[in-house]
This record gives C-alpha cells, sequence and structure tokens, in this order.
C-alpha cells in the first residue's frame, strides 16, 4: 500500500482514565493534522458504565470518535478497535496515558511504506510523575529496548504500534479474549503475526512518552508487574504449541528457563545483600520474580492483572 491511497485510525483505549484521556486527544488530533492520510482517532471506553463518553464530547473535531465496549478486558477492547476499522487500510494502537512525538505518526508511516510490514513498532519513554524510589531506578524496571529502525521483531506490545489491516485481515488475526484479564494478549496477537510469516520491524524515531503515574512507583507494583510479564510469557509459548509433544517439551523449557531465573536472580539478591548493591538486589528480584511467573504459567496457573472486582 502506498501513503496516497487508504485511511488510517489511530485508537487510544482508556478504562477510567478522564484525565489522561483529556491529555492525550489533543496531541492526536495534532498528528491528524500532518498525516498523509485521511486519519481519525477512535477512543474505544472498556468501562461499562462508560466513563469516558462525557470527557469525548468536550472536544468537537469530527475526526474524534467514541465507543463502548463493554466486555470487561483488554483483548476485548483492542478487538473493538479491529472491528471498528474494518473500512479502513492501517490501525495505529497507543495508551490513554502516552504522549507522542512530534514527528511520531509520520516516522511511523515513513517506515511502514519503506518496508511493507505488518506491523511497525516503536519505543516507549517513561516519564514519572515523581522522583522514583531509588531501588526501582538501580533495578531498571521501567527501561524498556531502543533499537535500530528496521530492525525485526519477533513480539511486541500494543502501546505504539502500527498495523497493516489487510495483512491481519488475511492472517485472519484478532486478540485472543482468555488473555484480556491477565494481559498477554498482545504478545500472543504479535508473535502470532511473525510466526504467520509477516514481518513486524522497530522505527525508532516513533517514540511516545508513558507518563507513568505515582501507583504504579511502588516496589510493589513493579514485582507484580515483573510475575504478571514471566506468566504471561509461558501462558503464549503453550498456546502458541502446534501439537501436544511440542506443548510438553515447550512446558519443560519454560519449567527449567523460569527455574533457573528464579535462582539465578534470588543468587543476584543474595550478591546485593552482601555488597550493598541496590542494583544486584533489584535485578535479583526482578529476574526472580519473572522466572517464578514463568513457572507458574508453566502449570497452567493465570495470573489476572487487569482482574476487576465488582462494587459492593
Amino acid at each position: 500500500m502506498t501513503l496516497t491511497a487508504g485511511s488510517l485510525v489511530i485508537a487510544v483505549l482508556t478504562y477510567r482514565r478522564p484525565e489522561d484521556l483529556r491529555s492525550a486527544v489533543p496531541p492526536l488530533l495534532q498528528q491528524a493534522d500532518t498525516s498523509p492520510l485521511p486519519t481519525r482517532i477512535l477512543v474505544v471506553d472498556n468501562d461499562p458504565a462508560g466513563d469516558a463518553a462525557p470527557t469525548v464530547k468536550e472536544f468537537t473535531d469530527n475526526r474524534l470518535h467514541y465507543v463502548h465496549e463493554p466486555a470487561p478486558g483488554i483483548a476485548a477492547a483492542r478487538n473493538r478497535a479491529l472491528k471498528e476499522s474494518t473500512g479502513d487500510s492501517l490501525l495505529v494502537f497507543i495508551d490513554d496515558d502516552e504522549v507522542p512525538s512530534e514527528r511520531w505518526l509520520n516516522a511511523l508511516l515513513q517506515t511502514y511504506q519503506s518496508t511493507q510490514a505488518a506491523a511497525v513498532v516503536g519505543p516507549v519513554i517513561s516519564e514519572y510523575s515523581r522522583t522514583p524510589d531509588p531501588w526501582i531506578v538501580a533495578g531498571e524496571f521501567f527501561n524498556r529496548r531502543r533499537l535500530p529502525t528496521g530492525t525485526a521483531l519477533s513480539v511486541a506490545a500494543t502501546n505504539n504500534l502500527l498495523l497493516d489491516l489487510h495483512q491481519i485481515r488475511d492472517l485472519g488475526m484478532t486478540f485472543d479474549d482468555r488473555f484480556g484479564l491477565s494481559g498477554g494478549s498482545d504478545t500472543l496477537f504479535t508473535r502470532h503475526i511473525v510466526m504467520s510469516g509477516a514481518k513486524m520491524v522497530w522505527c525508532d524515531e516513533a517514540v511516545v512518552v508513558d507518563r507513568v503515574p505515582e501507583s504504579r512507583l511502588t516496589r510493589d507494583w513493579v514485582m507484580r508487574r515483573a510475575f504478571r510479564s514471566g506468566n504471561g510469557w509461558s501462558r503464549v509459548t503453550l498456546e502458541l504449541s502446534d501439537s501436544p509433544p511440542r506443548r510438553i517439551l515447550n512446558q519443560t523449557k519454560l519449567l527449567c528457563a523460569g527455574g533457573i531465573r528464579l535462582l539465578g536472580g534470588l543468587g543476584r539478591f543474595v550478591l546485593g545483600l552482601a555488597t550493598r548493591s541496590q542494583r544486584h538486589q533489584a535485578k535479583g528480584l526482578r529476574t526472580a520474580a519473572r522466572g517464578a511467573g514463568m513457572a507458574s504459567g508453566a502449570f497452567g496457573y493465570v495470573y489476572s492483572e487487569y482482574k476487576r472486582h465488582s462494587p459492593k
């Protein structure tokens, strides 16, 4: 596809974060102003009560569209974005707590045009609402990868992701609702893209800034996230196993890899205690938590990070 035909949707998934959404919309409309394609902004509200509707109504731009997806889970919201984009050529996912850099969208499009990849992924840089605990900084819990533009990828998140919808439709792909409340549907989706023979590449110029709230700047939160990451990786790997023998083999590998990370991480933590190194302590526990998550996922345990509690 050339950038002289077709249309583009920027999808913002939101759940009870009206202030973040209010801040997210204006810069996305500015991105649409400079897009070479007709571009609209789609807000997918995953709150059963439709909490985001009043916030969206504050804006009068006809390129901004709102849909309500009451089915719980981020996979349902992602699938709703796919459904609402059936007449479009490209879909870009961005989180409601992220701010795009000035040339973000054009950078994604340029890389897409030069590679014709099924998916293009950009970097996410964290910005904190307050100075983080030095232990969290030492553990590099919010540090993310940076790669040369054009680097082929095997997995990605959807917090900065462009999809060629023609290729995605040809593959018959959607997000798996079984991962909706546990997380990992994006991992499964993007790994499946690559396993199907399609291309996914990196665009290092397409930067977005993730505004990390104070509630996530705790040791408890970052450790739970590390555990969930490992748990989700194992569950996705088992899901992608193409036969019972392959599943058993993968399960064995995941148990071993998880156990090695758990023991190695604990060993590094002990070293950190002995040397009074926050870096070794934090990184050791991070590795151990991910290893424990991997082992638990290999056994079939599902850690539902996004589980919602009904009001009493």
